[in-house]
């Protein structure tokens, strides 16, 4: 069969015109093995598709204290919250009723008491003349130089036996002192002996036991010291100073001395001789004294 001319001169016909095409950029490189790692290939294309390269920007760093503020804020709401509810839920109830008060009812004695003798009725016997409770001046002795003629002791007194008088007596007042009686005598040419018994009001603090607690506390700061325990009389004590005390101008003086109070009382004994004194000298003078308080 024969075929048409037309169609041999069709392929023999020129090209179609070339249409400009835009240039394709070069295709990467594989870069499974590169120094680079897996992936660099579709970063660089994503990057040339976003546009121009930028350094991305550091993250923001975390506020300070918000996580604080919010638990402190929440514990806030929590706590007013619950004292609002306790309070709206315990208006609303009514008030609990106390359990009656229960006691049993005490039979008053019939007829009337009778007083203490002066015998059993301490305050009684305290009360009354301080002076009749010192005790009596042995026969064959003389007064003491320090004897204040009555018997009475006063704050102005009292102070006057200490090396600061004028601080002495601010704390007798202080310790709310009442008032004083005091006895002493001399034996002999050398031996002397001095007793006083001091009474507080105590409406503020128990000073007949501080007082003693004083005594007690120079007696024993003293060197060379024995002391023993004054029967029934709880923390009383009788101390001898087996070291004289040396004076230019004066002979060695030993002395001894007992500490100890009853009630509001308190009692103070001294013994000055130019010989040691024995235990049963101080000892003697510390019970009876007090077995008349």
């Amino acid at each position: 069969m024969d075929v048409p001319e037309e169609v041999g001169e069709a392929e023999e016909a020129p090209d179609a015109p070339v249409v400009p095409v835009a240039p394709v950029a070069p295709a990467a490189e594989d870069t499974t093995g590169s120094a680079e790692g897996p992936g660099r290939s579709e970063d660089l294309s994503r990057s040339a598709e976003s546009g121009p390269s930028e350094e991305p920007a550091a993250p923001r760093p975390r506020r300070r204290g918000r996580t604080a503020l919010l638990l402190a804020a929440a514990v806030v709401l929590g706590l007013v919250g619950g004292t609002c509810g306790g309070y709206l839920v315990q208006a609303d109830r009514e008030p609990t009723k106390l359990p009656p008060l229960s006691q049993p009812v005490v039979e008053q004695a019939k007829g009337e008491a009778e007083p203490l003798s002066a015998a059993e009725d301490r305050r009684l016997r305290t009360d009354g003349d301080l002076r009749k409770l010192l005790l009596p001046r042995p026969k064959g002795t003389r007064d003491a130089v320090f004897e204040t003629g009555d018997g009475w002791m006063d704050l102005a007194d009292l102070a006057e036996n200490y090396e600061e008088p004028d601080e002495v007596f601010g704390d007798l007042i202080t310790d709310e002192f009442r008032r004083g009686a005091v006895t002493g005598w001399r034996a002999g040419s050398t031996t002397s002996v001095e007793i006083q018994l001091l009474q507080f009001r105590q409406e503020q603090a128990l000073a007949a036991v501080t007082h003693a607690d004083d005594g007690h506390y120079w007696a024993e700061a003293k060197s060379n010291t024995r002391s023993w325990a004054i029967p029934g009389t709880g923390d009383g004590q009788a101390y001898v100073h087996d070291s004289p005390e040396r004076e230019a101008g004066y002979l060695p003086m030993y002395s001894a001395e007992a500490h100890a109070w009853r009630g509001d009382i308190a009692m103070d004994i001294w013994i000055y001789d130019t010989k040691p004194i024995s235990k049963q000298k101080i000892m003697d003078l510390a019970e009876r004294q007090m077995g008349r308080l």
